[in-house]
């Protein structure tokens, strides 16, 4: 009886990561998607404290440790489905960079563009202006992942994701298709 809860627990994971990486690949595919956007992992609350600087984490909303082991097995799955991600880019808040870097896919560049204009800590038609301006120069033929905040994503794709959700994004046409890896049980 053992051997078959051990088979079918193997079974099972395997099947999981199995869909993972197809919900990727065919997110990406679907509409030919040039950008993936990423909401960062979980930071519970809303905004950020009233003493925040952009430049100390410590006045920051942060990830907790649940949001950590999210953006861990969301960089597996990533890396699992061997999608070839050809630049991160985060915005400036140390939830979104600690979740792209957690994820250990690569490099991550810092991009103002994706800054956070929820409380008006960045400016949002400011911010929005350099977003667009990167996706209308950007080759197509790259696959870019954005690791940025939930308002910024809305502004772009009109849609809203939760903590470690994605929108796969075709920046030349506007298709989109959201996902999300929360369910897989990595």
């Amino acid at each position: 009886m053992l051997k078959f809860y051990a088979t079918f627990l193997t079974v099972m994971l395997l099947s999981q990561n199995a869909i993972s990486e197809n919900l990727i690949e065919k997110a990406i595919k679907t509409v030919d998607a040039d950008i993936l956007f990423m909401r960062h992992a979980l930071a519970p609350g809303i905004g950020d404290p009233e003493n925040f600087l952009l430049s100390d984490c410590d006045t920051q909303r942060n990830l907790n440790d649940e949001g950590k082991k999210h953006a861990i097995k969301i960089g597996v799955a990533l890396a699992k489905a061997k999608i070839k991600i050809d630049k991160i880019l985060s915005s400036q808040w140390c939830r979104c960079y600690d979740t792209a870097m957690l994820m250990e896919l690569g490099d991550v560049e810092i991009f103002s563009g994706l800054n956070s204009f929820y409380q008006r800590h960045a400016e949002k038609e400011a911010t929005l202006l350099k977003l667009r301006a990167y996706l209308k120069e950007k080759p197509s033929e790259s696959l870019i992942l954005m690791v940025t905040h939930q308002v910024v994503i809305s502004a772009i794709t009109g849609v809203n994701v939760t903590s470690g959700g994605f929108v796969a994004y075709n920046s030349k046409t506007g298709k989109l298709k959201p996902f999300s890896l929360a369910s897989t049980n990595m």
